[in-house]
């Protein structure tokens, strides 16, 4: 076993805390062993302006995970719902951490919900997904394009340059901001993306040595959870660049995975979900995706491909 242990992680505050819950519960695991942070700068990071459906997927990954394959680090720690639907050959996933919450939430000014936002209040977001469901519910609302650590996020609310923004709940969670939050949205009225609220750790294939070691963090129902998730994301090759979320629950050994197809203007939506056994998840978020593209989502995704506006 090496003696010091390389985790790569994106250097915004919310990343490290999360790569430091990793090295914490590692430490713990393996006493004898040192654990060092490599900071790394994403092309997410490094782009300020540009949309996240023109940069393609995998932006806050990327180049982690070219860190990673050219064996500069021996593990990567990421949001699971920023991993593109198909990994980098020669890479897996090693283990996903017990999940977090993953719905999204409202924080705006004064508390307020998003039912009592005053007409034509300007509400910040960093997803399309969030965008295309939050004009179902309120197409009163100014929607922006938001980028920006947390911290940043927050003061353009109480400065009065935004009346609210929408994001997940589990990094003000994990961060200790949860009094700033004036709802959390069911997922009934807006689907997660893939992976939300999860932690995941990526490894190389075949680096037997690691993937023992991160091996006992692997919480298995968020695992399989992901997977179906990650499934369903895959057919309808998407990512963060399109409108369309997924959630699952789990009842004993069965799964059920609930989906949605939206049109950039909120106009249209699909909806479904299908239930099964809980070890053929994969599956069925393959064959939630096949019942949507039927029932009318195919034609939603070929009108934003052809670029349709919002």
């Amino acid at each position: 076993m090496r003696s010091l242990i390389r985790i790569g992680t994106r250097g915004s505050k919310l990343a490290l805390y999360q790569t430091g819950l990793v090295q914490a519960k590692l430490k713990l695991l393996f006493p004898s062993l040192e654990f060092e942070l490599v900071k790394i700068r994403t092309t997410g990071d490094q782009v300020k302006h540009a949309r996240f459906g023109e940069l393609g997927p995998g932006i806050f990954t990327r180049e982690i995970e070219q860190t990673l394959l050219q064996r500069d680090v021996d593990l990567a720690v990421h949001s699971a719902k920023d991993l593109a639907t198909e990994l980098p050959k020669g890479l897996q996933l090693g283990a996903v951490l017990e999940r977090e919450d993953p719905r999204d939430c409202l924080v705006s000014r004064g508390r307020k919900k998003l039912s009592e936002l005053s007409q034509g209040a300007q509400i910040g977001t960093s997803s399309l997904r969030r965008i295309a469901q939050l004009k179902r519910m309120r197409s009163d609302l100014v929607l922006c394009e938001m980028r920006g650590n947390v911290d940043t996020r927050l003061r353009k609310i109480e400065g009065g340059e935004l009346d609210g923004m929408v994001l997940a709940f589990a990094g003000l969670k994990r961060l200790g901001l949860s009094d700033y939050v004036s709802e959390i949205f069911d997922e009934d009225r807006c689907l997660p993306q893939a992976g939300q609220g999860a932690l995941a750790i990526q490894i190389r294939k075949g680096d037997t040595e690691i993937e023992n070691l991160v091996a006992p963090l692997n919480h298995r129902l968020s695992y399989l959870r992901i997977l179906a998730e990650r499934s369903f994301l895959r057919r309808l090759q998407g990512g963060c660049q399109l409108p369309v979320g997924v959630a699952t629950n789990v009842v004993g050994d069965v799964i059920t995975v609930k989906g949605g197809i939206f049109s950039w203007r909120g106009t249209q939506e699909v909806r479904s979900s299908v239930s099964g056994a809980l070890l053929t998840g994969e599956a069925l978020g393959k064959e939630l995706a096949e019942k949507l593209l039927e029932q009318g989502g195919a034609r939603i995704l070929q009108e934003i491909r052809n670029g349709e506006k919002r």
